[in-house]
């Protein structure tokens, strides 16, 4: 399966801080290296996906 280049949107649920990256799309999930917000959480995210 061919992975694709995808724009994403991270908005942390906790404190409201936004995180625009660029990430690849394959098998079901997109992988971009984020892993936490500036406030610490690691779970509690709204992720939004886009065609780059």
């Amino acid at each position: 399966m061919q992975n694709h280049r995808v724009k994403v949107t991270i908005r942390c649920r906790q404190c409201g801080e936004r995180f625009v990256l660029k990430g690849k799309q394959g098998k079901g999930k997109i992988e971009t290296g984020f892993r936490q917000c500036i406030c610490n959480n690691e779970d509690d995210f709204e992720v939004e996906t886009e065609p780059e």
